[in-house]
């Protein structure tokens, strides 16, 4: 009834039973959770343990756990009863958390053979240099989809990768650290397959080597 009372939270579901309410996390999606301590089976304190770093606000009428609640990264501890003014500085608090949290992700934005696109860059798997036009770029992204990045250069490219996360390997392709499988001196196999379903092996080029030995043992 209080939740229900602030404008900025919207009761997405409440439980009884922390059980019931775990085995429902999987398909529920929330920003915050606000636990009881004191509860059947599982505390709360142990649930929020089992909610992979989600935001948590405890209430409770017992003083004697606040130090445990914050040493698990609890956004607040509300002691009982429970007041509305004391539950809107909790949400406050927990609303500048979330809102950190959820900085945009980088992106670039580029124009492809499908018009002007904004790609997430933590969505690049592959880029590599057209066979059709060299000006154009052939990017693979991580849902499997492929875009022609048009009339720009590797340079410009990699003024917008993370260097700690992309790496040049020759002079037509740029790839994403993470999808290296093996590598050898001259041969990197990736976990990316080709059209045919075959895993796609790149040319490790000489002058690109050194740079991508010392940032793959980072």
């Amino acid at each position: 009834m209080l939740c229900e009372q602030i404008p900025e939270l919207e009761v997405v579901k409440a439980f009884d039973n922390p059980q019931n309410f775990l085995a429902e996390v999987p398909g529920l999606h929330f920003d915050l959770c606000i636990l009881d301590i004191e509860m059947p089976e599982l505390n709360g304190l142990q649930v929020a343990k089992l909610l992979n770093g989600k935001p948590v606000i405890f209430t409770t009428a017992y003083k004697e756990y606040a130090a445990d609640a914050f040493n698990i990264d609890a956004i607040d501890y509300v002691q009982k009863p429970v007041k509305i003014e004391r539950l809107q500085q909790a949400i406050a608090k927990a609303n500048k958390q979330i809102w950190v949290k959820e900085i945009p992700k980088p992106v670039i934005q580029v124009n492809t053979d499908k018009g002007k696109a904004v790609i997430p860059i933590d969505q690049l798997l592959y880029i590599r240099a057209s066979e059709i036009d060299g000006r154009d770029k052939v990017a693979q992204l991580l849902d499997g989809s492929v875009l022609t990045l048009k009339n720009v250069s590797f340079e410009y490219l990699q003024q917008f990768l993370p260097t700690n996360s992309f790496i040049r390997i020759n002079k037509k392709e740029i790839i994403a650290l993470k999808v290296v499988q093996l590598f050898s001196f001259n041969e990197i196999t990736t976990n990316i397959f080709d059209k045919s379903g075959k895993v796609l092996k790149l040319t490790l080029g000489e002058v690109y080597r050194n740079d991508f030995i010392r940032k793959i043992h980072l």
